[in-house]
């Protein structure tokens, strides 16, 4: 009888384990909601690269709210300020990850600062979609959790300006500055391929990304005679660089990469607009920012937020930035299934391939790629009007595993 009698009550604490496991879900996830972490530089000098990003993404999610949620589901999102530091970033991941219980990640606006969240992601097999940040350093050597570049790989960032300034100007001779840290090594790394595919010579300097004398470097660069100037550069010094050319009477084209453009209002206010004769913007939008073909994206933030749409320097130039990423974990949950879990939206992720109708390039990854776009267009700016030039530019780099 006591055998009979232990033998049921193991029987009965069988079924309620097996219960509590067949109802178990992964964190982050009820039948009514999905719970999304946010982050990026929502304070501090670097917000420019951040705040409206995740305006956009967060109205992107409103909108499929108010669509029916994904199979059934709300999109719920908690959202942390990250001030584009690394140690912010970690901290901010941690919480989202640890107390807050998310389901996924999606996060990140500077690329230093986003790598250092790498062995942690992985470590913890989060599905971690980055917003605007290239974080080259997090995507290669590829993981199985980390997707990013959404705006683009810095490593392919140097190597479209080469492209365009060895076909737009005929470019022999180019004179390059980048900083001298690891984003700068990346897009680097991805020009001196494409200038060795077209047959054009880097004269090459490093900068720190906190100089505040330009005149060194760009003398330097000036006695190599290049046919155009390429600054890969944050915001900061790629001003300064602009007005010394402007002192020094170089007159030869000034190509901008698209990291330096976080606010073109105050890039004029910086340099003035006699600096700008000859100067031209990456961009890796379909069209300039503020530009018909990115009128929907500005109608949506303007309804999502009438009180900063009414202010001066608001939407800022990288709010677009925020739908693709948005889009691309949209999509996963969607190809997911109604029980998604996170290995399920990983395997989706992997085979993405869509047209955000934001960027200039397919929203793409592969078995070994986990950088969504390597595309952009160029703009030619003299302070006042964008006007776009035809054509878009990709870098020719890819990645070799060593």
């Amino acid at each position: 009888m006591k055998l009979k009698m232990l033998g049921a009550g193991l029987s009965f604490a069988a079924g309620l384990l097996a219960a509590a496991a067949a109802g178990a879900q992964e964190p982050g996830i009820t039948d009514k909601s999905i719970k999304i972490g946010m982050f990026g530089p929502l304070s501090g000098p670097n917000m420019a690269y951040g705040f409206d990003v995740i305006n956009a993404a967060k109205m992107y999610y409103d909108k499929i709210n108010k669509e029916g949620g994904i199979h059934g589901r709300k999109i719920e999102y908690v959202v942390e300020d990250d001030r584009c530091n690394a140690n912010d970033l970690v901290a901010a991941v941690k919480k989202l990850v640890e107390q807050e219980q998310v389901f996924m990640l999606n996060g990140g606006s500077c690329s230093a600062a986003v790598v250092a969240a790498k062995d942690y992601v992985v470590r913890n097999k989060v599905p971690f979609l980055m917003l605007n940040a290239s974080g080259d350093g997090a995507l290669y050597p590829p993981t199985d959790y980390i997707f990013g570049a959404f705006s683009i790989s810095q490593y392919a960032v140097g190597g479209a300006m080469i492209e365009f300034a060895a076909k737009q100007f005929g470019a022999k001779t180019i004179g390059y500055i980048n900083h001298d840290d690891a984003y700068g090594a990346w897009n680097l790394e991805g020009s001196k391929a494409d200038a060795q595919t077209n047959g054009v010579k880097l004269a090459v300097e490093s900068i720190n990304p906190t100089i505040n004398d330009v005149t060194a470097p760009f003398l330097k660069l000036r006695a190599a005679n290049p046919d155009v100037l390429l600054l890969v550069t944050y915001a900061r010094p790629a001003a300064l660089l602009i007005k010394k050319a402007a002192e020094l009477g170089f007159n030869k084209p000034i190509i901008l990469s698209v990291t330096g453009t976080a606010s073109l209002s105050q890039l004029v206010e910086n340099v003035g607009k006699d600096a700008l004769k000859n100067f031209y913007i990456q961009e890796v939008m379909v069209d300039a920012p503020g530009g018909a073909k990115l009128k929907p994206i500005y109608d949506m933030y303007e309804a999502a937020y009438p009180d900063l749409a009414a202010k001066p320097d608001h939407p800022q130039t990288y709010m677009p930035y925020g739908i693709p990423p948005a889009m691309s974990l949209v999509k996963a949950l969607q190809d997911a299934g109604p029980n998604p879990t996170r290995e399920k939206v990983l395997a989706a992720l992997k085979t993405q391939d869509f047209d955000s109708g934001v960027m200039a390039g397919r929203v793409k990854f592969g078995p070994t790629d986990r950088a969504a776009n390597r595309s952009t267009i160029f703009v030619k700016y003299d302070g006042a009007t964008m006007t776009p030039l035809p054509g878009v530019y990709s870098s020719r780099w890819t990645y070799q595993a060593k």
